[in-house]
């Protein structure tokens, strides 16, 4: 049997990886309360599964990787309603700003692009590690960014930037 984590333990991850867990259940749910069901759940399976990490990177893959199969179950369960992401405090950069015309963007991506997205320009990955995590092959995930860019960037027009 796994021991538990301590609670001081739970609460540094929390205090690590709630806003990229936040985001990631935010642009699949597009609803502020039902994005804080998905990260309390996401954080609810860490405590009951008790997962070893290597590192903090590993952590943060499995955060993620949970927060998008919670998420993906929730949607599955009901149908969703968009809102608009200028209401949002909780999706402020780390700089204060508002959240940009790219990420409401990434946000109305069909689902299968919005995770790989995320994870390549906002969480840094590269397609390798973006394919673990989702676990689909490297081919489809670097299928799935070529395709997303096109989506983008004729909906931005010069506003997207693909570096």
């Amino acid at each position: 049997m796994l021991s538990p984590r301590s609670n001081n333990e739970v609460e540094a991850i929390y205090l690590r990886q709630r806003m990229t867990v936040y985001r990631v259940c935010f642009a699949y749910l597009k609803n502020p309360a039902d994005t804080e069901d998905a990260v309390q759940e996401t954080f609810f399976r860490l405590i009951r599964k008790v997962p070893a990490f290597a590192s903090e990177e590993h952590e943060k893959a499995w955060l993620i990787r949970t927060a998008a199969n919670v998420c993906k179950d929730e949607l599955k369960r009901r149908y969703r309603t968009h809102e608009s992401l200028d209401v949002h405090p909780e999706l402020q950069s780390e700089d204060g700003s508002r959240t940009s015309d790219v990420f409401r963007a990434v946000t109305e991506l069909p689902d299968k692009y919005k995770a790989v997205i995320y994870l390549y320009y906002y969480e840094g990955y590269d397609s390798a590690e973006i394919a673990r995590m989702l676990r689909k092959p490297k081919s489809t995930v670097r299928n799935y960014l070529h395709e997303a860019r096109k989506l983008l960037k004729k909906r931005l027009g010069e506003d997207f930037y693909e570096g």
